[in-house]
């Protein structure tokens, strides 16, 4: 890169004041981005649940499975480079132009649908596209918390954003469905693009806090230094993680749980509810008890504002939800069941949200965009890559070797972790 990233220190921090920090979640600033980033997701619910109907009746169930899985595409191979873009034009920038686009493409398509059916090549065009939008949008908004809030409440923002992912996954569904059942596909679309314009409002109303000032004037006897390549730039990111003592042992155990975690708490449910005769109510109990525990952890999280020994914290979780995985497959009753996944809630809530404010607080900020864009692709991008090879292998094995199986990379990770000092004993400012 052409500058050189100055690491945080106290002059790079917001001048001092005379009043009491504000906590996050009594900060207007911070729920102004909490309710754009709830809005969002919402958005996003609506979204696949209309793009899922229309595209069911707009052709085969092939070409339908087609629509809705080659979003996922670009959204993980340009991942990487949205990350190198928020870095360099700014995450407020990319924030706001791709939820604009976002805005636009959903309620065009919205426009489309009210006077035609479209074939199913319009929805797989709609669906790239949106699946780009994404590879810029998600990285950007996790590179946000540390410019609107201080590192002091860094724990207090991850634990609001994971109750405003509660929220949204408890709201969309049952909207878009409701949307799509009285309205029609043109209507869910609407809807979300209607959304997404509110949220985009409210991130332009957001303010935030600029990096800090970097000398960049080069010596006298030096020639002025170039403008480095998109591919240097995404380099140089993937080196600061691989050196950085902190954030190399953070991002794998972020890939090894996320890649326990995700096949049997998706798809790896269903098959247990039909394989034990629990059917689609035994199966909401579990999904509903996870829930509930995930949104208790983030509320803690939002209260606390800070957990001593953040990093051996997150690690004993990674290993006690991984425990909690394992159990669900082998317990008797849909009671005990529920059970296990209570504490796969709370132990992914407290993990999880840990893991984004110790990744935001020891990342130095030139850097937030694309170390984000790297978890990220673990967590939305690599990982649902396991819904195939988890079905295939329940096929072959059943739902127990599965997730026994799951269970262990999930430990791995958690092991990982523990075995790397400096993560063990890394902590969070204190609130």
């Amino acid at each position: 890169m052409s500058e050189t990233v100055v690491p945080r220190t106290t002059e790079s921090a917001p001048a001092p004041s005379a009043e009491p920090e504000r906590p996050a979640h009594r900060d207007a600033n911070v729920l102004r981005w909490l309710a754009a980033y709830t809005m969002s997701m919402v958005g996003d619910s609506v979204y696949y649940m209309a793009l899922a109907w229309a595209a069911t009746r707009s052709g085969s169930p092939t070409q339908a499975g087609l629509v809705l899985a080659v979003g996922a595409v670009p959204r993980a191979v340009l991942m990487l480079g949205g990350g190198v873009l928020a870095d360099r034009w700014g995450p407020r920038r990319v924030v706001i132009g791709s939820d604009a686009a976002r805005c636009v493409v959903i309620l065009a398509i919205a426009v489309v649908l009210f006077f035609t059916a479209p074939g199913p090549w319009l929805l797989i065009a709609v669906a790239l596209v949106f699946g780009v939008v994404d590879a810029l949008f998600l990285p950007a908004v996790g590179a946000l918390p540390p410019r609107i809030t201080t590192p002091r409440q860094l724990a207090r923002v991850q634990g609001l954003r994971g109750l405003g992912a509660r929220v949204a996954n408890a709201t969309g569904g049952p909207l878009g469905g409701l949307l799509v059942a009285f309205g029609g596909p043109a209507a869910a679309f609407a809807v979300a693009g209607g959304l997404f314009a509110v949220s985009l409002v409210l991130l332009v109303s957001v303010r935030m806090t600029p990096l800090p000032a970097r000398d960049i004037t080069p010596a006298r006897s030096e020639p002025a230094p170039s403008p480095a390549s998109a591919w240097r730039e995404l380099t140089d990111g993937l080196r600061h993680i691989r050196r950085h003592r902190v954030l190399g042992p953070l991002v794998l155990v972020i890939a090894l749980s996320e890649l326990g975690f995700v096949g049997p708490l998706n798809l790896g449910l269903v098959l247990l509810a039909q394989e034990r005769g629990w059917g689609a109510g035994g199966m909401g109990w579990i999904v509903a008890a996870f829930g509930i525990g995930a949104g208790a952890a983030s509320l803690l999280l939002a209260v606390r504002g800070r957990i001593p020994r953040a990093g051996l914290v997150l690690c004993l979780s990674v290993v006690a939800g991984s425990l909690a995985v394992g159990a669900v497959a082998f317990v008797p009753t849909v009671a005990l069941a529920a059970a296990a996944g209570l504490l796969v809630g709370l132990s992914a809530g407290l993990g999880g949200g840990l893991c984004g404010a110790l990744t935001q607080t020891v990342t130095e900020p030139g850097y937030l965009g694309r170390v984000t864009s790297v978890t990220t692709l673990f967590t939305l991008g690599i990982a649902p890559l396991s819904y195939p090879v988890t079905g295939a292998a329940v096929g072959l094995w059943g739902t127990g070797p599965v997730f026994a199986v799951s269970a262990a990379v999930c430990a791995a990770g958690g092991a990982l972790g523990l075995a790397f000092t400096t993560l063990r004993r890394a902590e969070l400012p204190g609130a």
